[in-house]
């Protein structure tokens, strides 16, 4: 079966044209022109990877409100800002309701065919049987790398995909700094340092929404980030 793509976009043009590159290499790709659309459609069923323009017609940020209808219904579902907005707002923004990427339009058409490659890589471990569960305990935190969920104080902590990499990275040497690019490596990311820092300002918060004493995500300031015990 070929994976499910959703694509938003309002500018005619962009959508067939990318339509036809991705169904070129394989995908299913259900084409959206504005917020309602894709809204109803999500409703009935979820894509297995979301490509999602700011800008909707007259919503100057349909986007966004459809990233977060999109969290509601998945924690892991792979979401992809592609538009033209390109300033640090906007980036923060959409890492912050969770989205997985955010790319400009002026990016590669082989750049963006790569980031969507990595991005179902990752997924696929969700659905990869493994003989022997793949744990990290650590005190109140268990990491199952092989289910790619993640538990503090036996409560589940939603992280996306992304979000899940980039703890996993800090996990597996605690107390050790990784820099920004460190986690971009482990994390199979290409994104700069504003990015990192919105993902783990992400992920500490979802920690803190189930424990408000949470406090194991360190910034050492110059060098990046640790797991601290």
């Amino acid at each position: 079966m070929p994976r499910i793509i959703a694509l938003v976009e309002d500018d005619a043009v962009i959508r067939d044209n990318y339509k036809l590159a991705l169904e070129a290499q394989g995908y299913q790709v259900n084409a959206y022109q504005d917020r309602p659309a894709a809204s109803q459609a999500f409703s009935d069923k979820l894509p297995d990877l979301a490509i999602i323009d700011i800008g909707l017609n007259d919503e100057s940020e349909g986007g966004f409100m459809l990233c977060q209808q999109l969290r509601q219904l998945s924690g892991s579902l792979p979401i992809i800002f592609f538009t033209a907005r390109d300033n640090d707002v906007d980036t923060i923004s959409g890492l912050r309701m969770g989205a997985d990427d955010y790319l400009t339009k002026d990016i590669s058409m082989a750049h963006l065919l790569a980031r969507i490659a990595t991005l179902f890589r990752r997924t696929d471990l969700l659905s990869t049987p493994k003989v022997q569960s793949d744990q990290y305990r650590l005190g109140h935190l268990l990491v199952d790398a092989s289910r790619m969920t993640v538990t503090w104080k036996q409560q589940p902590v939603a992280l996306t995909v992304t979000e899940f990499w980039m703890l996993h990275a800090l996990i597996r040497h605690p107390g050790h700094v990784k820099s920004r690019q460190q986690l971009m490596d482990e994390s199979r990311m290409v994104v700069d340092d504003t990015t990192i820092t919105s993902h783990i300002k992400r992920i500490r918060k979802k920690f803190i929404q189930t424990d408000d004493t949470f406090d194991h995500i360190d910034t050492v300031y110059g060098m990046g980030y640790r797991w601290q015990e």
